[in-house]
């Protein structure tokens, strides 16, 4: 049973990476292709200062 934690925990730590990456990578097609979006984004930066 413990033999099989590590492996557990790295297809979750994949499977988090592929779908921040996946976000990121939209994201950043949007910001390419429609500037409007990437102005709400900006704001929205500025709002949130933490």
């Amino acid at each position: 049973m413990p033999q099989t934690m590590p492996l557990n925990w790295l297809n979750l730590f994949l499977l988090f990476s592929f779908i921040f990456m996946l976000i990121i990578i939209k994201m950043y097609f949007n910001n390419k292709l429609n500037p409007v979006m990437k102005k709400f984004i900006m704001k929205k930066k500025n709002n949130w200062k933490w």
